[in-house]
């Protein structure tokens, strides 16, 4: 081999499995796949893990992940980081999956991302979501120049609309849950949409009805024309209505029109997609290419519940058919986690090393 070649492939992570997507279902299969005995790094396109949770809802409050009565959807990605922890799963952020490559020799994976990241691996695993995606943006000119301080697509902090003047503009469950959730703490709160008919749960949509009946807020059935911002600062939004116009002053615009959804690169893959979903084999998650499996809301077969809960299920079915990919001579024997030994020793040695260094 000359120099040339053995300085590529150092520059090759090898790994039993590459996990694409690091929200709830992705860090909970970098900690299974500890678990079970495999190596694996984590591949994500945004800047932080946590995913649509992270993304969308981080102060949204969750209610069925069992023995957890309620968290935060930021809550839960904190504690899933923290149970990963023992097994330092390495975790590459703001860069995508652009190749996936059979090798025939090893009948292994050559993953690379677009920012450079080359990996040998056993197994791939999508646990991505809604694949690459972003939100819808308003359609005006000024709105670019106010993202990030008056122009929002995702509450990521609460308190950063307190005592302030906010519109919501959308009609969907997270513009109805965030019209209710910050009535209280903003000064004043409209919900603005196109129609009278919303698309979110029956119920949410009642009690928003009753706030505003109640007087806690305003709805507008209008769509948004204008941001009027002098010098940089929003100060009203020009709706445009069935009778005409109207202006509301306003110190923030939440845009929550949803998600324009891309699979990328995924698509091209040769994996079998349908209607933006990739179908899978119940038995173990995997798609109709062997070694590539789909986990979480991106996978679709019948009967199919996009949970959190049932992409957990999903991951830990998976992995056990991945081991037979990184390992191939090697039968695993299941032992409860109660009683394995190797498990339990790294566990608790990694909390007792925090304590002494906290």
């Amino acid at each position: 081999m000359s120099e040339e070649a053995a300085s590529v492939d150092e520059s090759v992570l090898r790994t039993d499995v590459v996990i694409i997507g690091a929200g709830p279902v992705g860090l909970f299969a970098a900690f299974e796949a500890g678990v079970l005995g495999l190596s694996c790094h984590i591949v994500d396109a945004l800047e932080e893990v946590g995913g649509q949770c992270i993304e969308l809802y981080p102060e949204k409050p969750i209610f069925d992940i069992p023995a957890v009565p309620v968290c935060t959807a930021r809550q839960l990605v904190e504690r899933l980081t923290e149970q990963c922890k023992p097994f330092a799963p390495p975790i590459h952020l703001a860069q995508r999956v652009m190749q996936v490559e059979r090798q025939e020799q090893t009948k292994r994976w050559r993953v690379a991302t677009d920012r450079g990241l080359v990996f040998d691996t056993a197994a791939i695993m999508l646990a991505a979501g809604n694949g690459a995606f972003v939100p819808q943006r308003v359609g005006l000119p000024e709105a670019q120049a106010l993202e990030g301080r008056h122009v929002h697509y995702a509450v990521r902090k609460r308190a950063m609309f307190d005592d302030s003047r906010v519109v919501v503009a959308g009609g969907g469950d997270s513009a109805l849950d965030w019209v209710l959730a910050l009535r209280g703490h903003a000064r004043h709160i409209t919900l603005v949409h196109r129609r009278d008919a919303f698309r979110a749960a029956e119920a949410t949509v009642q009690e928003v009805k009753r706030a505003a009946a109640a007087g806690e807020l305003d709805i507008v059935i209008g769509t948004i024309a204008a941001l009027n911002a002098p010098d940089g600062v929003l100060q009203s939004i020009g709706v445009k209505t069935i009778g005409g116009a109207t202006a509301i002053e306003a110190d923030h615009l939440i845009a929550l029109y949803g998600l324009v959804a891309d699979l990328g690169p995924i698509a091209d893959w040769g994996i079998d997609v349908r209607a933006g979903r990739v179908a899978v084999d119940t038995s173990y998650y995997e798609t109709s290419v062997p070694g590539i499996f789909a986990v979480g809301d991106i996978a679709v077969y019948p009967n199919k519940q996009k949970l959190i809960l049932s992409g957990f299920h999903e991951a830990s079915l998976a992995l056990r058919k991945a081991y037979s990919y990184a390992y191939p001579d090697k039968k695993r024997v299941h032992v409860h986690s109660s009683y394995d030994a190797t498990l339990s020793e790294r566990i608790l040695g990694s909390q007792a090393a925090e304590e002494v260094h906290s």
